[in-house]
């Protein structure tokens, strides 16, 4: 190997080092200071459980959890509903007016954050409609429904209307054809759908914090009042949890997507064995 190889290598690798640092050691010092007997961020005084106790203890941060939680399921539940809904009747119209509907289905997604916030607010105040914890599950639906449409519609081809037609020609009822044959064709767009959604809620700060109202807090908005008085360790160790809820949930999906990939070499490999045998 060339000198010129050798250092193209070496830079490459202190590249991807230094990428590394920068992504995970805030992480990973927010990690250390959860465990942090004191509340200095800057000198470690020794390992103690003390922060993650008191996080379980605390009302506000519990409430505040329970708020995220809730409202980013139900969001994703009801936004992948009516986005699925969607993409079914846009099948049926001419294609100028499908081009028409996700024009504006794509407004949102390219719209400010803090636009989309103040505005629902406002259309909340002028209805006269109390803000509180039914405006912010609103207000998350309402941005969570165009992820859906582009989740689900490459999943809605002429394939699919097809295949509905010809299990009602073969004598099936309209639900048991939509059951069987729409919906699990549909199925894979709608999961994305539905845990894109899951995971806009969970990391929204701007529309919640113009649309909660008095006494409602996520996670997000409890964070930023928790900041402008001192932030507490109590927080550090409910960040900590969170990240390893979600660094055990890709491990888990990663391991899963590795086995379907041996299942299917496994089964390619069977069929060529038996295509040269026979």
């Amino acid at each position: 190997m060339s000198n010129g190889k050798k250092t193209a290598k070496a830079a490459s690798a202190v590249y991807m080092v230094i990428i590394m640092l920068f992504l995970y050691l805030p992480i990973l010092t927010l990690t250390v200071l959860s465990f942090n007997e004191s509340k200095s961020m800057s000198v470690f005084t020794g390992f103690s459980l003390r922060w993650y106790r008191e996080m379980f203890q605390n009302k506000l941060i519990m409430n505040a959890v329970l708020n995220t939680f809730a409202i980013a399921l139900s969001a994703a539940w009801i936004s992948t509903a009516i986005g699925t809904a969607a993409c079914l009747g846009m099948s049926g119209m001419r294609k100028r007016d499908q081009d028409v509907i996700l024009t504006f289905n794509n407004i949102p997604m390219l719209n400010a954050d803090i636009v989309t916030g103040i505005s629902l607010m406002l259309t909340f105040i002028m209805v006269r409609f109390p803000l509180g914890y039914t405006t912010v599950l609103l207000s998350h639906i309402t941005f969570c429904i165009p992820y859906v449409v582009l989740s689900v519609r490459p999943r809605l081809n002429k394939g699919t209307a097809t295949l509905f037609e010809a299990a009602m020609d073969l004598g099936a009822s309209r639900s048991y054809a939509f059951t069987r044959i729409v919906i699990p064709e549909l199925l894979p767009g709608m999961i994305s759908g539905f845990l894109l959604s899951f995971t806009m809620s969970v990391d929204d700060f701007i529309v919640t914090y113009f649309t909660r109202g008095a006494g409602i807090n996520t996670i997000s908005t409890l964070i930023y009042s928790q900041v402008k008085v001192g932030i507490r360790p109590t927080l550090f160790a409910l960040s900590t949890i969170i990240f390893l809820v979600a660094l055990v949930v890709l491990l888990f999906s990663n391991m899963d997507m590795a086995g379907g990939r041996r299942v299917e070499k496994k089964d390619a490999g069977e069929k060529m064995q038996l295509k040269e045998d026979y």
